[in-house]
């Protein structure tokens, strides 16, 4: 991450890369779904998820999941923004060292 900030990174794939293995029919669906705002997915992590859900929904946020406990041992939620782009949000949690357990 940045200096300063080790915990944040962002990692930017580009869709449809050229040696990616696509066809240009599929390229072309990408790019439809890209401009409708259905392939992007924005992940963020907040230490307070109940109070950041609460903000983007009174902020008018169109919700697509609440905080959500998930299986996979992640608790998050998530919302589309204003182009129908996805935005999950998890919430940061404590490392547990094995001598802890």
């Amino acid at each position: 991450g940045p200096v300063g900030q080790p915990g944040i990174s962002i990692v930017l794939e580009p869709p449809a890369a050229p040696g990616c293995g696509i066809t240009d029919d599929e390229r072309r669906t990408i790019a439809e779904m890209m401009a409708k705002g259905t392939y992007a997915i924005i992940l963020l992590a907040t230490k307070d998820l109940d109070g950041t859900f609460e903000l983007l929904q009174a902020g008018g946020a169109e919700v697509v999941q609440e905080p959500t406990e998930q299986p996979y041992g992640v608790r998050d939620c998530a919302v589309r923004d204003p182009a129908g782009n996805l935005i999950r949000i998890q919430e940061l949690r404590r490392a547990v060292r094995r001598s802890q357990l």
